[in-house]
């Protein structure tokens, strides 16, 4: 947790690899996810490193998984996660894992292929079998076929002595029978018959079981169709029509023995085929089994293979050849957790040697590390989403655990609600271990189980400030007795009946003796939602409260910058930028806050009538000038504002020129007393890496790494440069004093429309279902309810939620963290085998 408020120290380490170790260390510091490695070939294209083979060979091997993983998945099997993380395989069992592979998709593929072979075999013996059955059904006339024709009645049209006819009746009829698709029958009907000129008999029929499509895989119903027909031309013309519409064909035997034959000879064939297929319908399962037993281990093995190899491209041999060289990011208290990896990974290959590590001196800006948890990764990341955190500087997250939920918790505050949205978020805390919640494929769960803790104090934090308001679903519970008594006002009035008739209002005055006995032992007083004044009376407390807090919440920033500038040794920053902001913050706005404590504490009902106003007073302050009809506070108020606003004024030149000119003469007093180094020749510049010429880095040359990575021309900021960022921030602070406390009004803003759209939502909805008590309005208060309860979740927890929650991000990233926050860093990305890149 100590990480939490600032970045972890980070430095710049090399490792020196054996090559006959480098694949295990690196294997060893990926499973402990210690390092990020910066890449020393980025001139090198990735078709030209060192170990490109290996890593072609790891994805030829994912090639033959995803067809793998595609054979399960057809099967209806899908794969299971990897119960364990494996190692990295060696070189052996890599080779063992490509052979095993290789021989088990090769075997998938000739079972798969000759399963779809027997089933097309299968499918065709079927269908001829139905065929020849509807056939036979067809064909099967009284008279059979070769017998002298039976004399018909002659149309009108035809000539008696056409001695054509006599020739057509004479020839002998032939059949061409197979099945087709169901939605091309009507089309292929049609065909027939305007090609043919009707020289044929069609019939159609469905078969009497679904078959499957070869094409699409589809189980449909196949239409069996027999055409008679006479002429040789005349069937040439079916064939040629049948093949273009896709038709299986099938021979159809003449008589009706040899129909019978086929037909028993069918049966056979299919019975056999129905045995083979079940046995490779075994045997394929049996592959299967195997495959979906092995995969999910060697996929992790390969996946973390391939990135070993990714890694190791990115180091650079030395001028010897013999070892490699690796530039990582570390932090610094796991520096000796990476010597006992390289330690681990030089026993794991058999070397005699051992891999080292050794911290390099650096000028470059190290990456952020800051560890997080479960329950601090949400606050963590809304402020990593306005921006990570420069190296070491204050981490906003730790103190966003209690702010951020407070400043929702003000626009949001009620019991009900909070209540509601605590139980939501401590269901999922209870049950964070469920698979089913943790693997939901939602974003919108996945952001709201994510933020998990977050909502949960945003519950919590609500239901405190809704007890303050003392609102519950918009109404106020009297948890304690009030303070206003009725009687003591009615024992000290005249209220008679007839005036008590004629006046529906009554007024409680305070300064009756006994009516007002004290303020409310918490929150507001549950006689103010009787009140027709309660939206005048909250109005003035909330817009005071989110001015204290809101000035409250930006000087808490600016203290804040005091820690980054001590941490960093700029402690004239101290003097010359906190000093003035406090000053410009406290002499105007804190002095604000004074003011409304002061009036207060001061006044009472009984001199409230001539309490002053705040507001005049504060422009007043500002055009030194006072107003008569306005009294003053406290005596002497004028001089005392007049001397604030000139101290405010006064510190914005000093936060303006103070830190460019203390720079100014710093440079200047270096410039005059600094003593010329003599820098090493061209030739002396040794590179310590392969490929890279000198001077490139802070670590490629032996002057680098002696002198501690400072050259000795480094060239200085310019002064100009310097002051304009000055100007900028002087300007940007000064004006967002303003501004800034302008904007944390959105408190109460949203505070009263929250409590006003939750008093419209209970008048309007719920209170029309308490229309009696009778048994009517028992069942007339279950659709109510259900339509409140609707209404309730869809606006005020998830609508009103979701705008509370973008304020208080405003609040946070523009108003709070811009006073101390810069958020110009980079995260530290590890190298580390995550189990989220493989299941």
């Amino acid at each position: 947790m100590g990480s939490l408020f600032r970045s972890e120290e980070v430095c710049l380490a090399q490792l020196f690899l054996q090559s006959a170790s480098a694949y295990s260390c690196i294997s060893e510091l990926g499973e402990r996810g210690l390092l990020e490695f910066r890449d020393l070939n980025p001139k090198v294209s990735p078709f030209q490193r060192r170990f490109v083979g290996e890593v072609r060979r790891c994805e030829e091997m994912e090639k033959t998984f995803t067809f793998l993983q595609q054979e399960l998945r057809a099967a209806g099997r899908v794969p299971e996660p990897c119960p364990e993380s494996p190692r990295a395989p060696v070189a052996r069992e890599a080779l063992r894992v490509q052979e095993q592979s290789e021989q088990l998709a090769q075997e998938l593929r000739e079972v798969t292929q000759s399963r779809a072979s027997l089933r097309g075999r299968l499918r065709d013996l079927r269908q001829y079998l139905h065929v020849l059955r509807e056939g036979q059904r067809f064909t099967s006339l009284p008279a059979p076929l070769g017998s002298p024709p039976r004399p018909r009645a002659l149309s009108e049209r035809e000539p008696i002595l056409d001695p054509s006819l006599h020739q057509h009746l004479e020839r002998k009829i032939n059949f061409v029978a197979g099945v087709i698709h169901p939605w091309r029958v009507t089309a292929f009907e049609r065909l027939l018959w305007r090609a043919c000129r009707g020289y044929l008999v069609a019939s159609f029929v469905e078969m009497p079981e679904p078959m499957e499509d070869p094409a699409t895989g589809e189980s449909i119903t196949w239409v069996i169709f027999l055409i008679s027909y006479w002429g040789e031309q005349i069937g040439q013309k079916i064939r040629k029509i049948s093949n273009c519409f896709h038709c299986q064909v099938y021979a159809y035997p003449e008589s009706e023995a040899s129909r019978t034959d086929v037909i028993t000879r069918l049966h056979g064939q299919i019975q056999e085929l129905s045995v083979t297929l079940e046995e490779t319908e075994k045997y394929l399962a049996e592959v299967l089994d195997k495959v979906a037993q092995v995969l999910p281990t060697w996929r992790v093995q390969v996946q973390k293979m391939k990135a070993v190899y990714l890694v190791l491209n990115q180091c650079s041999f030395d001028v010897t050849k013999k070892c490699l060289i690796a530039e990582v990011w570390c932090p610094v208290q796991d520096l000796t957790q990476v010597q006992d990896a390289l330690r681990q990974g030089s026993y794991q290959s058999g070397s005699s040697v051992e891999c080292f590590v050794q911290r390099v001196p650096t000028s470059e800006s190290p990456p952020t590390l800051i560890r997080t948890n479960k329950f601090t990764a949400g606050f963590q990341s809304i402020v990593d989403a306005y921006g990570v955190a420069s190296y070491q500087e204050v981490n906003p997250a730790p103190y966003a655990i209690i702010t951020f939920p407070f400043i929702f918790a003000i626009m949001f505050g009620d019991v009900g609600h909070g209540l509601l949205m605590f139980l939501f978020a401590l269901w999922m805390v209870l049950y964070e271990d469920s698979p089913r919640l943790r693997q939901g494929t939602n974003e919108i769960w996945q952001t709201f189980f994510e933020g998990r803790y977050l909502i949960l104090l945003m519950g919590a934090f609500s239901i405190y400030t809704g007890f303050i308001y003392n609102e519950c679903f918009s109404k106020a519970t009297a948890i304690f007795p009030s303070a206003w008594s009725v009687v003591t006002m009615a024992n000290h009035s005249s209220w008679s009946s007839a005036y008590l008739a004629t006046h529906p209002l009554l007024t409680l005055d305070p300064n009756v003796t006994g009516v007002f006995r004290g303020p409310y032992p918490f929150g507001i007083d549950p006689i103010w939602s009787l009140a027709t004044n309660h939206l005048n009376f909250l109005n003035s407390f909330k817009m005071k409260m989110s001015v204290v807090l809101g000035i409250v919440h930006m000087g808490f920033g600016v203290i804040l910058g005091v820690f980054n500038h001590v941490h960093f040794q700029q402690r004239h920053r101290l003097v010359l930028e906190f000093l003035p902001e406090m000053i410009f913050l406290l002499a105007l706005f804190g002095y604000l806050v004074f003011l409304i404590f002061y009036k207060w504490i001061k006044f009472s009902a009984a001199d409230s009538l001539v309490a002053p106003s705040i507001l005049i007073h504060f422009i007043d302050m500002f055009l030194f000038t006072s107003n008569a009809e306005n009294l003053p506070l406290y005596p002497g108020q004028v001089p005392v504002q007049m001397v604030l606003v000139v101290l405010a004024l006064a510190s914005v030149p000093v936060l303006l020129l103070g830190t460019p000119l203390y720079q100014w003469c710093r440079q200047r007093g270096l410039t005059v007393g600094a003593v010329p180094v003599q820098p090493l020749t061209v030739g002396e510049q040794e590179p310590l890496l392969e490929g890279q010429e000198a001077g490139n880095s802070v670590n490629t040359t032996t002057e680098d790494v002696e002198s501690g990575g400072h050259s000795p021309d480094a060239k200085h900021s310019d002064f100009a440069e310097i002051f304009m960022h000055q100007a900028i921030h002087t300007i940007e602070y000064c004006l967002g004093c303003v501004s800034n406390t302008a904007s944390y009004l959105r408190l109460w803003a949203l505070s009263l429309a929250h409590a006003q759209l939750s008093e419209v939502l209970w008048t309007m909805v719920m209170r029309n279902g308490f229309v009696g008590l009778s048994y009517v309005g028992g069942v007339v208060l279950v659709p109510v309810f259900a339509a409140f309860a609707v209404l309730t979740v869809a606006i005020l927890l998830v609508m009103e939620g979701l705008s509370a929650f973008l304020h208080a991000l405003r609040l946070h990233w523009v108003e709070f963290q811009n006073k101390f926050y810069v958020g110009a860093g980079y995260k530290l990305c590890p190298f580390a085998f995550a189990p989220d890149t493989w299941e």
